[in-house]
Parts: C-alpha cells; sequence; structure tokens
C-alpha cells in the first residue's frame, strides 16, 4: 500500500501554489470551472469551502491526484467539525469502524 502525504496546510493554499507554479492566472482557472474568480480567490484564500464537484474539476486542470485532492478536501472538513471535540481522536477511531461496517453491510445486500 502506498503511503499517502497528508497535506496540513488549508485546501486553498494547496490550489493556489499549484495554479501559480503552472502560471496560470486566476480567471483561466475561474473560467474553466465556470464560477466567479472572486468565488476562486476565496476559496483560494480559505474565506470559502468548495464543493466536491469544483475540487474534482480543480484535480483535472492543476493535475492533482484527484484521490489526493479528496482525501485533502474531506479530512479538512471532518476536522473543523471536531476540532474543538475533546474526543476528538475517539470519533475519528469510531467513524472508521462505522465505514468498514456500512461498507460490509452494502457489500452483504
Amino acid at each position: 500500500m502506498s503511503r499517502q502525504k497528508i497535506h496540513m496546510e488549508p485546501i486553498g493554499q494547496t490550489i493556489r501554489a499549484k495554479r501559480e507554479s503552472m502560471g496560470l492566472l486566476l480567471r483561466q482557472v475561474a473560467s474553466y470551472l465556470d464560477i466567479d474568480q472572486a468565488i476562486l480567490s476565496k476559496i483560494e484564500r480559505n474565506e470559502r469551502k468548495p464543493n466536491k464537484d469544483i475540487i474534482i474539476k480543480l484535480a483535472e486542470i492543476l493535475e492533482f491526484d484527484k484521490e489526493d485532492l479528496l482525501v485533502q478536501f474531506i479530512s479538512e472538513r471532518i476536522a473543523y467539525e471536531i476540532v474543538d471535540e475533546d474526543c476528538a481522536s475517539k470519533v475519528l477511531k469510531a467513524a472508521e469502524q462505522k465505514v468498514n461496517y456500512l461498507r460490509s453491510s452494502l457489500v452483504k445486500n
């Protein structure tokens, strides 16, 4: 099993750094996504959260591994949801067990 790099920086920062390293303008990427460049700017500044469809399109245009970017996106969403909980680690372990249970239930049905 390959080791996945865990990105600790906010997803907007990851997106901006990659866009800039590729020499793409904000308006070019926003046009591809069919969103206003002000929205993309807010996503890059972490003032607005992207949705899954935008993440998938960003993975395409910015040549990210789609799964890696989705993992960063979803894990960040979860982390912000539980960051203030004293039992955050237990919640994550329980969620992993629940995902495994649900997946095995779906296979049986």
